[in-house]
């Protein structure tokens, strides 16, 4: 029997929309858990999803099972990692109040 025992996790990468002070609280909390904004977002989503009754019994319709995906994930090349830098667009100031910020989630 092995010693350790090793969960593979698959992460993905995606992009989401943040306003300029959600995105700053995201990384002052990184700072004061000591952890990564990935890490933050990806532990706060599933803290509520676990925590919110509706949505749990939400999962369980056939409803959910009908959603259309609307979070943007990043498909890499099949030879390459799935993380890759997420390039600033050209033109910053055509995005207003807004942050375009990077997060990894991750899928068991």
């Amino acid at each position: 029997m092995p010693l350790l025992e090793v969960t593979q996790i698959r992460h993905l990468s995606a992009s989401i929309r943040l306003t300029d002070t959600t995105a700053a609280l995201v990384d002052q909390y990184a700072a004061f858990i000591r952890a990564s904004a990935d890490e933050v977002v990806e532990q706060a989503l599933a803290y509520v999803f676990s925590k919110d009754r509706d949505f749990q019994e939400f999962l369980k319709s056939a409803e959910a099972q009908r959603i259309t995906p609307t979070l943007r994930v990043r498909r890499a090349p099949s030879n390459e990692p799935a993380e890759q830098p997420l390039k600033k667009p050209a033109n910053s100031a055509a995005h207003g109040s807004t942050s375009v910020a990077s997060v990894t989630a991750s899928r068991a």
